[in-house]
């Protein structure tokens, strides 16, 4: 099965089945996606929707901010696709502007610690409907990268995949850093990029947002029951939707 799936405008979108779980099962292929921006659909070739479209998804998340989506636009209406706005940052910063001399990953993974204390309410809602979607659900933000890193690493936490297949996946956007750099110098001409590691994903800054939930809660299911408030009975939804076997 393909983890990539090709488009021209978007170029982090990939699915999230095929990982193991402790239990022996796999996650479900082509049921979970992940994604930059699907507003770049707006203005695309028309057969990047057409692919899009050729996926079945019949549900999106939208996790940028409100003014993001004003700014930026949204996914093209599409026949039979619910969407939701669910903003999980409530803190903006600009990566552009970060300090080349702060410890880059360090600093992310405190980013992620504040997304996932301030964001619970729009994290929870998120859980709730991925575990109850009919049929493929797509989530993304801007970049793809780390508030959609973020809510995968929670997800495929609840669903007990190993964290070196977690990490494995966050990492898997530094093959599309080259076109999202571009994609920045495109929409600032004029603008110097300060922070050398835009458009970066290393594995490290999920560990350390790992390490730091679970000092804290204990496990990714104490964090999600515990501070997001998601029903127990919920994350046993998303395991039946999302894991076959063993």
């Amino acid at each position: 099965m393909r983890r990539h799936i090709a488009f021209e405008r978007l170029h982090n979108f990939r699915d999230l089945g095929g990982y193991r779980t402790a239990d022996g099962g796999i996650v479900r292929w082509e049921t979970l996606y992940r994604s930059d921006s699907l507003a770049k659909l707006a203005d695309a070739d028309p057969a990047d929707l057409q692919r899009f479209r050729a996926l079945a998804v019949g549900t999106v998340i939208d996790l940028r901010y409100p003014w993001e989506i004003a700014a930026k636009g949204r996914l093209p209406e599409t026949e039979g696709v619910a969407w939701h706005n669910l903003s999980i940052e409530h803190r903006p910063y600009d990566q552009a502007e970060i300090d080349p001399d702060v410890d880059p990953w360090r600093y992310l993974a405190d980013r992620f610690a504040e997304v996932a204390e301030d964001g619970a309410a729009e994290l929870r809602t998120a859980l709730e409907v991925i575990a109850g979607a009919d049929g493929p659900l797509v989530f993304h933000c801007a970049s793809g990268k780390d508030r959609t890193g973020l809510l995968a690493a929670v997800v495929l936490g609840l669903l007990d995949v190993a964290d070196e297949d977690v990490l494995a996946d966050f990492a898997l956007t530094e093959l599309a850093t080259e076109r999202l750099v571009a994609d920045w110098h495109a929409t600032h001409p004029g603008r110097e990029l300060r922070w050398p590691g835009y458009g970066r994903a290393p594995a490290e800054i999920i560990r350390l947002f790992l390490a730091d939930l679970r000092e804290r809660y204990g496990s990714v299911y104490g964090y999600v029951t515990g501070h997001v408030g998601l029903d127990p009975a919920v994350v046993v939804r998303l395991r039946a939707r999302l894991v076959e076997g063993p």
